[in-house]
């Protein structure tokens, strides 16, 4: 009977741990492995989860949609909502931005942001589907957490000169 009441006492704490740890990471955070090369060299791309980068997200930014200029963001692809991409956040809703290599400039929708990877050559963003639904961002990106040669905190920038408010 021992053994049945310490066997059943393991299954419970695990239980209650998976359990939190599955709200945590709904409602707080969410971990998620880059693949691709179109955010290079902020990361890198993965060809499996022990190689390329492992990246942390921070959920509380949804509650208000308080995001900033530069922010990497988590995001749902708007053609298939299943995909998930990981982008730089270059302009927010109701700012002009100046298309790249492009004379035109365009007006950002309310309830939309600009996306684009830091590796143009190989990212398929903002420049290709235009304006995302706020809506459809799950996190900013805040920290690799692996491999451990790579952990920090994920750098905040901005390429100068492209939006302009109102």
């Amino acid at each position: 009977m021992g053994t049945y009441s310490h066997l059943w006492s393991i299954a419970k704490k695990n239980v209650m741990a998976v359990a939190l740890g599955i709200t945590i990471s709904d409602r707080y955070v969410t971990f998620v492995s880059v693949t691709g090369e179109s955010m290079h060299p902020t990361f890198t791309a993965a060809n499996s989860v022990l190689r390329g980068d492992f990246v942390l997200a921070e959920r509380s930014c949804l509650e208000k949609y308080h995001f900033s200029h530069g922010d990497v963001v988590l995001f749902k692809c708007p053609s298939n909502h299943k995909e998930l991409f990981v982008k730089r956040l270059i302009a927010l809703p109701g700012e002009w931005i100046q298309l790249p290599g492009s004379p035109e400039i365009i007006k950002i929708p309310e309830g939309h942001c600009w996306v684009e990877g830091d590796n143009a050559a190989r990212s398929w963003d903002s420049r290709a589907f235009g304006p995302i639904p706020l809506g459809l961002v799950n996190g900013t990106v805040t920290h690799i957490i692996w491999p451990p040669s790579r952990i920090g905190r994920v750098e905040r920038k901005m390429p100068q000169g492209r939006i302009s408010p109102a």
